[in-house]
């Protein structure tokens, strides 16, 4: 194929932690990828591998702004939302906003392109769930009011949204709800289990566990839920409803930190801090629908996953971390606007 016929896939959020890993796969099969990001929790470090690839364009924007796209798009991933408590609940009408309006905006570009629309949601859609494992005829039962509900009421928002463009044949869209994920270019300090353990082991620190431990995760390596999002846009028709992506094999945090203090050697301690508001309990996906749709199981263990993301840690914690944009510094524009396109 010619390089003038290559059609774009925009990837928003594309310089999180997720998202640059999912830039990075597209660029493998051949993508031109344009990446959107606000660098609220985005970092430009995560991209240093693909800055100076050819079919790779970065535009620093923030999604609850429109965006314009002149060319020819086949694709957009909207994975433009912070992920975890302590980044969500910092300003918690932004992650409203980023959830409902930047949404909309993404699915009315992709309506007016012709072009099909992953979005990610989460499986804080379930709240504390009373099914388990969750399946996705369950309906959830989150806090509509609590200091989640930012997230948790904004991706449900999305998702009912973006089946109401489905259903209206406005948009060739597909949702995937996303479980516990972790790996390389997690954010140090975004507070997700995975990372706050790893990093606390290699410093030495005590091992910071929320209640008594026994609320139970389930753990996907990023590699294998890039795998399930690339396979979910590729499907067609599109489903006529949510795709849970995530590892089924459940532990205890309790479990988690034994194996985090295992694999890395710490001496470090444990301490018990009260749970947060809304912690759910159990959370285990049920991916039968994946596994027949999709064909998609991950592959990666939580011993070999653990070992590649604790490998990560320990030769980043060496380095200077690279500073975040500051919100005041954000520019809504286009490429062209910022200068960001690659030649």
């Amino acid at each position: 194929m010619s390089r003038n016929k290559i059609k774009t896939t925009i990837v928003a959020g594309g310089a999180g932690f997720l998202g640059s890993h999912l830039c990075e796969a597209l660029l493998a099969q051949g993508r031109e990828v344009l990446c959107l990001d606000n660098f609220l929790t985005g970092n430009m470090a995560n991209l240093r591998s693909m800055q100076s690839h050819p079919r790779f364009k970065l535009v620093e924007h923030d999604i609850c702004t429109k965006f314009h796209h002149d060319g020819d798009l086949a694709e957009i991933y909207n994975l433009a939302c912070a992920a975890s408590p302590p980044h969500y609940q910092a300003d918690p009408v932004h992650t409203m906003q980023t959830c409902v309006v930047g949404t909309l905006n993404l699915l009315d570009l992709a309506a007016r392109k012709g072009a099909r629309f992953v979005q990610a949601s989460t499986s804080e859609v379930y709240g504390d769930p009373e099914m388990h494992p969750q399946k996705e005829s369950y309906t959830g039962s989150v806090n509509c009011t609590g200091p989640r509900a930012c997230y948790d009421e904004g991706k449900r928002a999305a998702e009912a949204m973006c089946f109401d463009f489905l259903r209206a044949a406005r948009a060739d869209i597909r949702v995937a709800r996303i479980f516990n994920t972790y790996g390389p270019r997690m954010h140090a300090q975004d507070g997700r289990v995975v990372s706050n353990l790893v990093v606390q082991a290699i410093k030495g620190e005590p091992l910071s566990l929320y209640g008594d431990g026994s609320q139970t995760r389930s753990f996907c390596y990023v590699s294998d839920l890039v795998d399930g999002l690339i396979r979910l846009m590729a499907i067609d028709p599109a489903p006529d409803g949510p795709i849970n992506l995530g590892n089924p094999a459940e532990f205890t945090v309790r479990e988690l930190a034994q194996l985090v203090l295992e694999m890395t050697g710490s001496k470090s301690v444990t301490r018990f801090l009260p749970l947060p508001v809304d912690d759910p309990r159990r959370r285990k996906p049920d991916i039968a629908r994946a596994d027949r749709m999709l064909g998609w199981k991950p592959v990666t263990s939580l011993h070999d996953g653990l070992a590649k993301t604790i490998r990560y840690f320990m030769e980043t914690e060496t380095e200077s971390e690279v500073p975040l944009v500051e919100p005041h510094t954000l520019h809504n524009g286009t490429a062209s606007d910022l200068g960001l396109v690659n030649p």
